[in-house]
This record gives structure tokens, C-alpha cells and sequence, in this order.
């Protein structure tokens, strides 16, 4: 068995790396979409693009319950 795992050694090493690079960039996307500061961000540039008539009322209210909905989750992944 390990001359099975030493002759495998090569073929593993590029996927572990791999893997650990996706690791990485799904833990930082994820940080990225839950991050309470930016969705208040967002939400403060959504309700300026309201304001400067760039979206209407009813756009606005549904990007306005999806950044909540994402804050909600942030907040609950926090406490996890």
C-alpha cells in the first residue's frame, strides 16, 4: 500500500493544490456576498440610484429584499 501511495504521489500533489486553491476562492467569494459592511454599501448605492431616478420604485424594492435577505444570512452565519 504505500508503494501504491508513493507511486500516486505526482497525481495527487496538482489536485490537492488545486482544491486548495477553489477552497480559497469560495471562501473569499463567500466573504465577499455575506460581508454585513457590503451589503450596506450596496444598499446605500441602491437607494442613491433611486434617488437619482437611475431604478425605479419597483426595482429597488426588489433589489432592496434580496440585499436584506443576504444580510439576514450574513447575520445568521455569524452567529454560527
Amino acid at each position: 500500500m504505500g508503494l501504491l501511495r508513493l507511486l500516486a504521489f505526482p497525481l495527487t500533489v496538482p489536485i490537492d493544490s488545486f482544491i486548495w486553491v477553489a477552497d480559497q476562492v469560495l471562501d473569499r467569494a463567500e466573504h465577499e456576498l455575506y460581508s454585513p459592511e457590503r451589503i450596506r454599501q450596496q444598499l446605500a448605492e441602491l437607494e442613491l440610484a433611486l434617488d437619482l431616478g437611475q431604478i425605479d420604485e419597483e426595482a429597488y424594492t426588489a433589489a432592496e429584499d434580496a440585499l436584506i435577505d443576504r444580510l439576514r444570512e450574513a447575520r445568521a452565519r455569524m452567529r454560527t
